[in-house]
């Protein structure tokens, strides 16, 4: 896996090349997503916002889902990553958004979801795909690779459009 700097020109320089504003929706990555994009020099050409709902309260409140979607599938499910990342657009100026929601660790691990769980969220093309995957390592360790991952996968479904 490419370094999240890396990945993160490449993301600019399709969505430059195809005039697409992206937004970003954080959970368990705390703004590292818009950290490394915002990290390019120029990314104001094609980075419109991100949101760092954190809170089950701010995932209503900044991005429009319904506490009760939430209740229903938890904070953590490929439901939520996807109403992330549609409320990303619907909230913003973006065409293109990616979103993630996870456990980090080292607490916070619930049956069926041990800690590493992330799921993932991207709406490109007006396509919403989701993904959850479990990575290994520290808190830091899982929330560099999950950086990482959302923006090669960013990258994967730009170049499919």
């Amino acid at each position: 896996m490419q370094n999240a700097i890396e990945l993160a020109a490449k993301v600019g320089e399709e969505l430059k090349s195809r005039r697409l504003l992206l937004a970003v929706a954080e959970s368990c990555t705390g703004g590292g997503v818009c950290q490394a994009l915002t990290e390019i020099a120029g990314s104001s050409e094609w980075f419109d916002c991100g949101f760092v709902s954190y809170s089950n309260s701010s995932k209503s409140e900044l991005l429009s889902i319904p506490a009760a979607l939430i209740a229903q599938h938890g904070a953590v499910s490929e439901e939520i990553a996807a109403a992330m990342s549609e409320g990303a657009i619907a909230n913003s100026e973006a065409h293109v958004a990616l979103s993630t929601t996870g456990i980090a660790g080292p607490g916070g691990a619930v049956p069926g979801k041990p800690v590493g769980t992330i799921c993932f969220g991207w709406t490109v093309g007006g396509t919403t795909h989701t993904e959850r995957k479990i990575f290994s390592g520290d808190r830091h360790s899982v929330r560099e690779q999950t950086v990482a991952y959302a923006l090669e996968k960013l990258l994967r479904y730009l170049e499919e459009i």
